[in-house]
């Protein structure tokens, strides 16, 4: 998914230089995935996002790897009338799985465009998704999970989604948390009404990682089409986000998701600043022989 628009960054931070030869982290996330076993790659942008992307796919990866590219507009789907006055922001992460639905006939990955996730994530994702199989109209859905604490920046706030898992491994709840931060009282976020809420230490995140299987696209068109019934009161900012659409089908008792804890550490580009970092444990996968120097060659 790679269709946001990057307010906190303040630019596309899908197209950021990060490794030594001026790779991006969805090069890094393409390559692991490929020696994961994965095939074919879909990428969601915006057209401002394929202009910037296209050029480096098609002079690096698409040598020796099947790309589709899918537009995430904001025309919403189902024949939902007009783009509402005022909407610039895309519709959220559920609508950008959404939009491959007419392109994806088999069990698939989906991860953010800014987030590193790892090679062993990769593969732990793999091998479950080689034997999902959805039962009696039970969607055989998975998640790579991340420790919480883990996944914050020390640069401003963040978005996760915060995860309640039973002793199964199975997903239980995973909500959307808007600003996220580290106080002196330890994790937690802001609500609504401005109020200090803590998250319990020892939780794990979302960071858009899942394994779904195709019968994920009918639920998610019929959550959609709710969704933009309740998003008449606020058209222009609501968004359509994966956790949500999942914990619904969670609810309706419509799917299971197994949660996979991955060995690899997460980091993203929230805000420019958390560049550095990111370039910076790059090159150190780079020294240790994990990755080549120049990604592609």
């Amino acid at each position: 998914m790679a269709a946001g628009i990057g307010r906190r960054y303040g630019g596309l931070k899908q197209v950021a230089p990060v490794g030594p030869a001026g790779e991006i982290i969805l090069d890094y996330s393409v390559f692991d995935a490929q020696a994961a076993g994965f095939e074919r790659v879909v990428f969601v942008v915006s057209e401002a996002v394929e202009e910037a992307l296209r050029p480096r796919m098609q002079a690096s990866l698409a040598r020796g790897c099947q790309i589709e590219y899918v537009l995430q507009t904001l025309m919403p789907l189902l024949g939902a009338g007009p783009i509402p006055h005022g909407r610039r922001k895309p519709w959220g992460t559920g609508h950008a799985v959404l939009t491959c639905r007419d392109c994806i006939s088999t069990p698939f990955a989906v991860i953010n465009a800014d987030d590193f996730y790892g090679r062993g994530s990769f593969t732990t994702l793999m091998a479950y998704l080689r034997r999902a199989h959805d039962r009696d109209g039970l969607l055989d859905l998975s998640m790579v999970g991340f420790p919480l604490e883990n996944t914050l920046t020390e640069h401003g706030q963040v978005s996760r989604g915060v995860c309640v898992v039973d002793r199964d491994g199975y997903l239980v709840e995973v909500r959307e948390r808007a600003r996220i931060e580290t106080g002196k009282g330890g994790v937690g976020f802001l609500d609504e009404g401005g109020r200090w809420t803590p998250i319990p230490p020892g939780g794990l995140a979302s960071m858009n990682m899942w394994g779904f299987t195709p019968g994920i696209f009918p639920k998610l068109q019929e959550a959609f089409g709710e969704f933009l019934e309740l998003a008449r009161g606020d058209p222009t900012e609501t968004e359509f986000l994966l956790p949500d659409a999942i914990n619904q089908l969670l609810v309706r008792q419509q799917a299971t998701v197994k949660v996979l804890s991955s060995p690899e550490p997460w980091y993203g580009l929230t805000y420019q600043a958390d560049a550095p970092r990111a370039r910076k444990r790059i090159a150190a996968l780079v020294d240790a022989g994990v990755y080549p120097r120049r990604l592609w060659d």
